[in-house]
């Protein structure tokens, strides 16, 4: 007879949670792979501080972070990549930081069903669009964005012809093709082009090779502080010339170690990485000064850079695509996974402190125009410069 009480009194426990949706108790699980570590470590550090102020609570959810490092390393990259997908049955992967990172990253997403928003730049991540890129998003502007105002300034500026210099990788070739491209459009003759390789120590010959072309202006396609060495070694050996470099360059670390050699430098920027600076009319400077508030008040002023504000437009991107998956499904199920992916492909109009979104099948970047400007080195500060 004491079977019937002990029956009523576990039906009562359990009442309270039979009252709540399986959704609202699941809990969302956000796996990071970024370097904080090895020659990339300039570009993730700046991405992790962000993330530790990422908020613990997306739609009512709450949020676990697995932050892993990867050494820079597109073999570690992708035995993180597998952890937090086989071990623990993350929802969403972002990072890593690099493209040839990310690269290697393609095909666990897509074997794994499991949506990754990357932080690398080169439009090869996500184009040509295929079953693989399907589950790849990334948050930084694609070279043909960057190359597209860098190429207007230079025409703009009196520059006729142009020397290159890039990294060996994707990062470089990507910027060669897409730089070469709007050059033709430009009228500006590309005269000379090098590469280089991230951990390289001497760049001289490249540097004298370009050198003898005469260039107006010379093009260093690399990022963070394995940038510095092609631009200082063309100081030093008395290059008169403009030198521009791209958007990989925005971090603190470059400043630090390229310091005079870097003084007068242009680059193409995220608007987030000089957001005091911006016009008013800016349509994208009050949620960038939003984010630079926020930041500075965890880390100090002046240390915004492009890396940082891409993984707090990571953070709002997934925020704003998981209330449209909770209506398929639970967190740490398959058909979450494939919701939050259709959500974030169909993201529309969402500000972040990089530009304005809009995603589609075809297009897994979802930034225009609105998402670059020229910035200069001066004063061993990023400054702006110009568009927007």
């Amino acid at each position: 007879m004491r079977f019937f009480p002990l029956l009523r009194r576990l039906a009562i426990a359990v009442m309270p949670l039979a009252a709540f949706p399986l959704s609202a108790l699941a809990q969302l699980k956000v796996g990071v792979t970024i370097s904080t570590t090895g020659p990339a470590a300039a570009i993730g550090i700046p991405s992790k501080n962000a993330m530790l102020l990422w908020p613990k609570e997306i739609a009512g959810q709450k949020v676990q972070y697995l932050i892993l490092d990867d050494g820079s390393d597109p073999t570690n990259a992708v035995r993180n990549a597998r952890k937090l997908t086989a071990e623990e049955n993350v929802d969403v992967i972002v990072g890593p930081n690099t493209t040839p990172n990310a690269l290697a990253m393609l095909d666990v997403a897509a074997e794994a069903e499991t949506p990754m928003i990357t932080l690398a730049a080169s439009a090869s991540i996500v184009e040509p669009m295929d079953a693989k890129r399907a589950w790849a998003f990334k948050m930084p502007q694609n070279d043909s964005h960057m190359a597209s105002i860098l190429t207007q300034h230079m025409a703009e500026n009196g520059v006729k012809t142009v020397g290159f210099i890039g990294f060996a990788d994707a990062y470089g070739e990507g910027w060669w093709r897409e730089f070469s491209k709007f050059a033709e459009l430009r009228k500006l003759k590309v005269v000379a082009g090098e590469r280089y390789a991230r951990n390289d120590t001497s760049v001289t010959g490249q540097v004298l090779k370009i050198m003898s072309a005469r260039p107006d202006a010379v093009l260093v396609a690399g990022s963070a502080t394995p940038a510095v060495l092609p631009q200082k070694t063309l100081v030093e050996r008395g290059y008169g010339g403009r030198i521009y470099q791209t958007h990989g360059i925005g971090t603190l670390e470059f400043l630090k170690v390229g310091g005079k050699d870097v003084e007068g430098t242009f680059f193409p920027t995220g608007p987030a990485v000089v957001a005091k600076q911006l016009p008013d009319t800016n349509p994208v400077k009050k949620t960038a000064l939003e984010f630079v508030k926020l930041y500075e008040a965890a880390y100090g002023p002046d240390k915004i850079t492009q890396f940082a504000a891409d993984a707090w437009g990571a953070w709002m991107l997934i925020a704003n695509a998981v209330p449209q998956a909770l209506k398929a499904g639970q967190p740490g199920t398959k058909q979450f996974r494939a919701a939050l992916r259709n959500a974030l492909e169909n993201t529309k109009n969402l500000t972040v402190p990089q530009g304005v979104i809009n995603m589609s099948p075809t297009d897994h970047v979802g930034l225009d125009q609105r998402s670059r400007v020229m910035g200069r080195v001066q004063g061993n500060k990023f400054t702006y410069a110009y568009g927007g």
